[in-house]
């Protein structure tokens, strides 16, 4: 018995839909992941058998393979442990195929079937209303993020039993919705204020020039003379973020999994403040699978780096093109990313 679902997975900051390929035939039993899948996915097949049979579903001994399309790109992360075992209750006809259609499957299941959140939730909803996927299935935990985006049903789940049950027509789910403008208009609001700062008005004259005319900062001064308290109220007078900038820094810190679970969208200039040890592959985004780096997450806000000089050179001199282009161009062997880095740079060293 064959199956084909709908799933999807993000390199750099934006998403691509991947086809979940399942056969299932009366030969030797094994059960083998074809389609480049990293070590995480991999192991999904223990969860996605273990959860099954937690769930109350029948897991008959058969051969298994799963092949995820397209073959020619890496598969990494927890979120295809859902899409693989709706697969699978699809080939054992436990789920009729029909009701499978024009839906995208995320989510990591534990061992009792419980859905776990998943990142990337935000560009991946932004590709399915590109390709005219008309429903994502995914935890509960992330359904406010994917629901920002209009013209998708956006469906949280608690567990793999739920899923089942909605799909053969015997489980009522609400579908999320959640009002962006509303909840632009309500988050935006930061628990510190530059009124804080006694005193240094000369600083603050030169902070507000800054912020104002978006210009790069240094503050040199003794330790304790406030240069740090300065800087992390420097986003409390930027401008506020328009919907378009909000929407851009929260796909992107979708992906890096940072978004608090009670705030689905960044409505607030970022803030990073990254250690001086810092690397550049950590710093400007990197890596054998290319990630976004501490300029991408300050994305419209601000990048404060305290003691300058104790930075690597070679970290320093890694800037310069985020800084002139406000983006990072990341090439490797196989693929070439680009991811944006907008923001005010903020430093601050001793005399």
């Amino acid at each position: 018995m064959l199956s084909k679902i709908l799933s999807s997975a993000t390199i750099g900051i934006d998403a691509y839909i991947v086809e979940v390929e399942t056969n299932v035939e009366k030969q030797v039993p094994g059960f083998t992941i074809v389609g480049l899948p990293d070590n995480v996915v991999k192991e999904s097949k223990e969860r996605v058998i273990t959860a099954i049979k937690n769930s109350g579903y029948n897991f008959p001994i058969k051969k298994i393979t799963i092949n995820l399309a397209p073959a020619d790109i890496k598969k990494e992360g927890s979120s295809f442990d859902l899409p693989i075992a709706v697969g699978l209750l699809a080939a054992f006809e436990t789920i009729p195929s029909d009701k499978l259609e024009d839906t995208i499957f995320l989510g990591e299941l534990s061992l009792d079937g419980k859905l776990r959140p998943v990142k990337g939730a935000l560009p991946i909803s932004v590709e399915a209303k590109r390709k005219n996927v008309k429903r994502i299935i995914l935890p509960k935990d992330s359904a406010n993020e994917a629901s920002i985006v209009d013209d998708v049903d956006v469906y949280g789940m608690e567990n793999l039993m739920e899923v089942v049950e909605f799909l053969t027509d015997g489980f009522k789910v609400e579908k999320t919705i959640t009002d962006k403008e509303k909840l632009f208009s309500e988050i935006n609001q930061y628990h510190i204020d530059f009124s804080d700062v006694r005193g240094q008005e000369n600083v603050k004259r030169a902070l507000e020039v800054a912020a104002a005319g978006a210009h790069n900062i240094i503050m040199i001064g003794p330790p304790g003379s406030g240069k740090t308290m300065l800087a992390k109220r420097i986003p409390t007078i930027l401008p506020p973020m328009t919907l378009e900038e909000a929407l851009e820094t929260t796909k992107i810190h979708s992906v890096a999994g940072i978004i608090p679970k009670d705030q689905p969208l960044v409505t607030e200039r970022p803030y990073r403040s990254p250690h001086h040890t810092v690397s550049d592959a950590a710093l400007v985004g990197g890596g054998s699978f290319p990630r976004p780096g501490e300029v991408s997450y300050a994305h419209h806000g601000v990048l404060f780096l305290d003691e300058l000089p104790e930075f690597k050179k070679n970290v320093l001199e890694v800037l310069r093109q985020p800084l002139e282009d406000s983006k990072v161009t990341v090439s490797r062997s196989k693929l070439s990313l680009e991811f944006p880095a907008n923001f005010m740079l903020a430093a601050a060293m001793n005399p």
